[in-house]
């Protein structure tokens, strides 16, 4: 089996962790070691590619909670960006709605000018 990859949190993705509680931060960080931490650019239920951002490339739903990140596949490291909550239609970082993930397509859709 190849080499596990390195996890590594940015400074506000572990904000983010840390404004969950106790529960939810088991949950979060027991689901990136479980299924980030062979795998993490393979699609699953739980693993989506996101559209062009600035923000990720991927996307770990783990129930209501997501989390953003990046993969190097040559220095086989996952780069967690953002760790929030989903509530409806809206992602919710540290009690905030968080937009920053949803891709640059102008509001009509791909293809209009």
């Amino acid at each position: 089996m190849a080499d596990p990859y390195a996890i590594n949190f940015a400074t506000g993705a572990e904000a983010d962790v840390m404004w969950f509680s106790a529960y939810a931060q088991r949950i979060i960080l027991d689901g990136v070691e479980s299924h980030l931490r062979q795998q993490p650019t393979v699609g699953s239920r739980r693993i989506k590619t996101l559209r062009p951002n600035p923000v990720a490339a991927w996307e770990l739903r783990l129930g209501d909670y997501r989390v953003l990140y990046d993969v190097d596949e040559k220095e086989r490291t996952v780069s967690v960006q953002v760790v929030g909550e989903k509530s409806g239609n809206c992602l919710l970082v540290q009690g905030r709605e968080y937009k920053c993930h949803e891709s640059d397509r102008p509001e009509g859709g791909a293809g209009t000018s």
